[in-house]
């Protein structure tokens, strides 16, 4: 389960935040998870309860901000979702898109 490095990544850069801005403790990490990220957001919540023990965010709750994934339509100017499995034809013009415009984000935005 690769959820656990990533929950074990995001709690010592949240940990290592909050220290910096002499934080004793933190009680929310929000991150943005996009749909074609690989990540499971209940496996990553779940991983993030483990992680998170004997840690400054051993209170600490996960916001997870899923993000859908969106590709780009030269020809038609048009930017459309491209669903889950990922299906990168444009449905306004009927031209396969080759710019992926959002759906593999992994980022922590918000320390609390």
């Amino acid at each position: 389960m690769h959820e656990l490095s990533i929950a074990t990544a995001i709690v010592e850069q949240a940990d290592e935040w909050a220290r910096a801005d002499g934080a004793d403790s933190v009680s929310a990490v929000t991150v943005r998870v996009g749909e074609l990220s690989g990540v499971v957001p209940d496996a990553l919540d779940f991983a993030f309860e483990m992680a998170r023990d004997g840690t400054a965010l051993a209170g600490a709750r996960l916001v997870v901000e899923q993000v859908t994934a969106r590709a780009w339509c030269g020809p038609c100017a048009e930017e459309f979702a491209v669903g889950m499995p990922p299906f990168f034809w444009c449905p306004h013009c009927d031209r396969p898109s080759t710019e992926l415009r959002s759906g593999r984000e992994l980022e922590i935005t918000a320390v609390e």
